[in-house]
């Protein structure tokens, strides 16, 4: 399960138009973020991190925040 999230992150990186992608507030970015998070917490886990930092992605929130 943990490949295929990190597979369809990855289609989103190389498919998502430039503007969406450099719209993040955070580094790393929500998508690198989310993939670190399934590596070292597992699908699940990692894929409840990531939502959870996709929430927090706007102002005033921004920043360096690694899982």
């Amino acid at each position: 399960m943990k490949t295929i999230i990190v597979k369809l992150v990855r289609q989103y990186q190389n498919r998502a138009p430039q503007r969406v992608r450099e719209a993040c507030r955070f580094e790393p970015s929500c998508s690198c973020y989310l993939i670190l998070a399934v590596e070292k917490y597992g699908a699940l886990r990692g894929l409840g991190r990531g939502i959870g930092r996709l929430f927090r992605c706007h102002q005033p929130n921004g920043g360096t925040d690694y899982p």
